[in-house]
């Protein structure tokens, strides 16, 4: 029997491209302190000429007992009035970086789009603070919405989760988490991009290693941040890929968006066809063209991939808020 032909090389979209040529130099981002890193993606995404839907917006402080306090943001589209249903939003960027400002436009892009209010817990950020630190303050927020949420015309009733890239992988720990504690009863799951387990040698991270925005070295370097300590990697709550199938099982409905050159492709794959395997009502969709990040990025925003993607994703949660 032959071999398998070895797999396509994507030919990406310009803009893609242009990115992985800016950021293929050293240092990159994770070769920098991680303040000075944050500070590279806070003047990336600084939003400056990038339109963006108006909201009003208030702020909360959710104690989360031993895990500290989470400052957290509440969003509605502008002049909206009664009780709205809930995105709950939880950020990417390697756990390290990324903040309520950096995620401004997509926050906003998906809530507003969906008819319905955002929520944005703004967890404490590795190695300053680490595993599982961030996915029990994103469930200690969830638990205020559902005791408190009434208070700020939150409809508790109709809550949705989505993120980005490891913001998608505590998407998919946050839907576990309120599953096993009997917690909220989520409508859906989008999950953008995500990571799922630590797990470096999978075909997706052997032929994008390099060269593709998102490196191998570079998450690597992001996990060990969160967690170096194996046996927790190996956990449900950090890797979602290593859940049971009964643990997966009664999950909601779920949109996994994966991306042609991104070593993080193959095991976002593999999570919805695990979950697609448990019985969840699950839809994956690969764009093709593109790196990862593209839903975030302001320089990626109207390239014909991050177009379609957006509109899937809002698409799925406006379904799931308001049945329709």
């Amino acid at each position: 029997m032959s071999e398998l032909p070895p797999p396509l090389t994507p030919y990406l979209e310009p803009a893609a491209k242009e990115l992985c040529e800016a950021t293929d130099p050293h240092p990159r981002i994770y070769e920098v302190p991680p303040e000075e890193g944050r500070k590279i993606l806070r003047d990336l995404q600084s939003g400056d000429g990038v339109a963006r839907p108006d909201v009003d917006e208030e702020w909360v402080d959710v104690d989360a007992g031993q895990w500290g306090t989470v400052r957290t943001r509440i969003i509605r589209p502008k002049g909206a009035t009664g009780p709205l249903p809930v995105v709950f939003y939880i950020h990417g960027a390697g756990w390290v970086f990324g903040d309520d400002k950096t995620h401004d436009r997509l926050f906003r892009e998906l809530a507003v789009g969906a008819d319905a209010a955002g929520v944005f817990p703004v967890y404490d950020r590795a190695p300053e603070a680490q595993y599982p630190t961030q996915v029990e303050q994103n469930y200690a927020v969830g638990q205020w919405i559902l005791e408190h949420g009434a208070e700020h015309g939150l409809d508790t009733t109709r809550i949705a989760v989505t993120g980005e890239s490891v913001g998608g992988c505590m998407s998919a720990v946050f839907a576990l988490m309120n599953k096993e504690r009997g917690g909220i009863d989520l409508k859906a799951q989008v999950l953008l991009y995500p990571v799922t387990n630590a797990d470096f040698d999978t075909p997706s991270y052997l032929q994008f290693a390099e060269g593709y925005y998102l490196t191998r070295d570079g998450m690597k370097w992001f996990w060990d941040a969160y967690t170096s300590d194996p046996a927790k990697r190996a956990e449900v709550h950090a890797s979602p890929l290593q859940a049971s199938l009964e643990d997966l099982a009664g999950l909601p409905t779920t949109l996994v968006i994966t991306d042609e050159a991104d070593v993080l492709r193959d095991e976002g794959e593999q999570y919805a066809n695990k979950l697609r395997e448990a019985g969840v009502d699950v839809t994956s969709v690969r764009v093709a063209g593109m790196v990862h990040d593209f839903l975030l990025l302001d320089s990626l925003r109207n390239t014909r991939a991050a177009n379609v993607a957006r509109t899937l994703a809002v698409d799925a949660l406006r379904a799931a808020l308001h049945g329709s």
